[in-house]
Parts: C-alpha cells; sequence; structure tokens
C-alpha cells in the first residue's frame, strides 16, 4: 500500500478528524486538497500540511463546481468527511425541527452526493479513483434522540453501495466508514452517558481517537482497496459488529 504521489480531496477538513486525516494521509506522501466551509481554519491546516485549500459550502451546487474545475490535474482519492454533526441532537424525533432536518439533509446527504458527481470525472482520470465515505455507527445500530444525523448517515451508507455499483465500471472503488463517537470536539456535546456507554461497550473498551481511524481511511484511498468496494467498515473498536 502506498499513496506516494496520489492526489486527495478531503472535505470537512478544517477541523477533527478531517484535520486528522489530512495529516496521516501527508504523512504518507499523498498530495492533498483540502477544502471546508471554515476558510481561516482550513487554510491553517493546509499551510502546515503544504497542501492547497478551497473554500466550500456543501449547500451550494455552485461551491461544489468551483472546487471542482479548480483541481489540479486527476484525483485519485475523495474523502467525503464534511457534515452537520453537532446541535443537532438531544431531542426526540417528534420535536426536530423541519429546518434543521432540511439542513443536515443538504449538507450530509445532498452534498455528498454533489461532490462525488462533481469530482467523478476527476476520479475516472486518473485511473485509480477511491472514494471513502463518513458514514455513523448511530445508523448501524440506531441512536435515539439524533434522527436527522442518522437518517442521513444512513443515507450515506446507501449511497456508497449503489455508487460502487455505478462507479465500479470505471475502476472507481467507494466504501464508507462508521466511526462511533471519537474525541473530537465535534462530539463535546454528545451528553456523558453516551460517551460512557460507547467507552463501556467496545470489545476494546475506552475512549476513541480519531488517529484511530486514519489508518483505515488511508488503506481505503489506496489502490489494494479496490476489492472492498461497496462495503460498510465500522471503525469503532467492536462497539458494533456486521
Amino acid at each position: 500500500m502506498t499513496l506516494e504521489n496520489r492526489h486527495v480531496l478531503i472535505t470537512g477538513a478544517a477541523r477533527g478528524l478531517g484535520a486528522v486525516v489530512a495529516r496521516h494521509l501527508s504523512e504518507q506522501g499523498a498530495r492533498l486538497t483540502l477544502a471546508d466551509i471554515a476558510e481561516d481554519e482550513g487554510r491553517e491546516v493546509a499551510k502546515t500540511l503544504s497542501a492547497t485549500f478551497h473554500p466550500v459550502d456543501l449547500r451550494d451546487p455552485d461551491s461544489i463546481q468551483t472546487l471542482a474545475t479548480s483541481l489540479d490535474g486527476p484525483l485519485h482519492g475523495l474523502l467525503n468527511n464534511g457534515a452537520i454533526a453537532t446541535g443537532i441532537g438531544g431531542v426526540p424525533f417528534e420535536d426536530v425541527e423541519i429546518d434543521t432536518w432540511d439542513r443536515v439533509m443538504e449538507v450530509n446527504v445532498r452534498g455528498t452526493w454533489l461532490m462525488t458527481r462533481a469530482m467523478a470525472p476527476a476520479l475516472r482520470a486518473s485511473g485509480s479513483g477511491r472514494i471513502v465515505n463518513v458514514a455513523s455507527d448511530t445508523a448501524l445500530w440506531g441512536a435515539p434522540n439524533l434522527m436527522s444525523y442518522v437518517a442521513s448517515k444512513g443515507a450515506v451508507i446507501s449511497m456508497t453501495r449503489a455508487l460502487a455499483r455505478e462507479l465500479g465500471p470505471d475502476g472507481i472503488g467507494v466504501t464508507a466508514i462508521a466511526p462511533g463517537i471519537l474525541t473530537t470536539e465535534s462530539t463535546e456535546y454528545v451528553p456523558q452517558a453516551r460517551h460512557d456507554q460507547y467507552e463501556r461497550g467496545r470489545a476494546v473498551p475506552g475512549p476513541q481517537p480519531p488517529e484511530d481511524v486514519a489508518g483505515t481511511v488511508a488503506f481505503l484511498l489506496s489502490e489494494a482497496a479496490l476489492t472492498l468496494t461497496g462495503q460498510v467498515l465500522p471503525v469503532n473498536r467492536g462497539f458494533v459488529f456486521t
């Protein structure tokens, strides 16, 4: 497995899991393009990694298309990591605001589809394109009081399987990872009881840092990972088995 000279685009790269994975892929020799709606933080991460940064709003199709046209050369990997994950949980499904539901779906589901659609020509041009979608194990076990997010990540899982079949003839592999609660700022809002549930329920007990996930993503973006296309990997230290 090698990522040397492989060009990878990461959305949601300004902080959290995206920034951690970006650092890991850079260490593995990948050439990175980072994208995020948080411009200042994203540019700072890109600067430390000698990467290229482009602002992008996953709710805006024109913003996504601008990013696609600005790419330098073929694209070997796309990590669809950008998503809304905070400030949307803690209420039963009957109390979810319609505006919240629509915003989460626009970013997490439609944004993933639009980004993949926009990047498909560049992925085909590379001859060994790989797409990794960031789902969530909440869609595998059915986390309560988080309906918009759980539904959006369930849709990402379904899209992964359908995209694997549509893009397979082009030699493009599409997989998804389904993390649990990681020790990133995006999970600080989660009640301590839920953190405790994960830490006790994992086959490998305790907290899970985002660095755990980075190596799996690196492999899935490599040429060697094509045989896994269509698969969803619950990268959660054994909280959920599939």
